[in-house]
């Protein structure tokens, strides 16, 4: 066995083992010497900031703004915000907002991957249609959507008065009670194209013999696409799924947009929460401690990403 696939066990008996990470990287750092000057850059450009963030977390600023004369206060950013009402509000509707997107977003993109993978008239035409959402401007979605949703002139009120749904027009983003799903109404109709396209990608690799010999089988419609269709998108909806979480968890331009996080703070996601606090109370200490709780948060969620990225690289690599 070459010094390349080396595996250790721990003893008689025991599974083998692969090195560690650490070991691996050690033993080609020869390697890392191509990559060393966009490692430098990444550090500069990536790494400094997320220090630079970290460091004044534990720091209260002046009113002066001057961060040069910022106060060392320990954990008290922190306890400050983790006892806060408003930040358990807050994160309660983050995962509102996340949540409901997610499974909005990817139920939508399965149906429409799937819909469009038969073979129709019009199918091209079909799939250029429903990439609109996805390559829109985030922006000037959020303007097109407010105005619809507007509670005197808006397009959607006025087609429920006319065919009878209410006497009125409804107040979607101005009421405390609606605004949110409102604006993860929106959030959907932007995301699930996304969804559609990579789910439409890994219907490439549904083998046509199984379904065929599924069918003949005498398997249903749903028989053929839970135990054959299935078992060959997991791999790609997981990754989709964790896509649009983190997608979700980091969303800012619209509910900033529609709404700038009211109406009484009804539509503040902790992206929105963490602007309000840094850049509009100006309290960057506070908003630099927010977004090192939302790092660490990505950081857990980016093992899983990649986890489920490299799931079958030890299968494939015949370890």
């Amino acid at each position: 066995m070459s010094s390349g696939q080396a595996i250790f066990t721990d003893g008689p008996g025991t599974a083998p083992r692969r090195p560690g990470l650490f070991s691996r990287m050690w033993k080609q750092r020869a390697d890392y010497l191509y990559v060393l000057p966009a490692i430098i850059v990444m550090l500069i450009v990536i790494g400094y900031p997320i220090y630079y963030t970290i460091d004044l977390s534990f720091s209260r600023t002046p009113t002066t703004l001057k961060l040069s004369d910022k106060t060392f206060v320990g954990l008290q950013n922190y306890v400050a915000i983790l006892t806060s009402p408003n930040f358990w509000k807050v994160t309660w509707q983050t995962l509102v907002w996340t949540v409901l997107s997610t499974i909005f977003a990817f139920g939508l993109g399965l149906g429409a991957a799937l819909s469009l993978h038969r073979e129709f008239a019009g199918r091209a035409f079909m799939r250029g249609l429903l990439l609109i959402p996805w390559v829109i401007s985030a922006v000037a979605a959020s303007y097109v959507w407010k105005w619809l949703y507007h509670s005197d002139f808006g397009a959607i009120g006025a087609l429920m008065v006319q065919i009878g749904v209410t006497d009125e027009p409804i107040n979607f983003i101005d009421n405390t009670r609606t605004s949110l799903y409102a604006l993860i109404v929106v959030n959907v109709w932007k995301e699930f194209s996304f969804a559609m396209i990579m789910l439409m990608a890994g219907l490439q690799t549904v083998p046509e013999s199984l379904l065929r010999a599924a069918q003949v089988d005498g398997a249903n419609a749903w028989q053929r696409f839970w135990h054959v269709t299935w078992p060959h998108l997991s791999g790609v909806s997981m990754v989709t799924i964790l896509l649009l979480v983190v997608q979700n968890f980091n969303s800012f331009i619209i509910p900033f947009v529609m709404t700038g996080g009211g109406p009484a703070g009804s539509t503040h996601i902790w992206i929105t929460h963490i602007y309000e606090i840094a850049f509009q109370r100006q309290n960057w200490g506070a908003g630099a401690a927010y977004a090192v709780i939302l790092f660490i948060l990505m950081m857990i969620l980016g093992i899983f990403y990649v986890r489920a990225l490299t799931r079958g690289d030890a299968t494939r690599a015949g370890t």
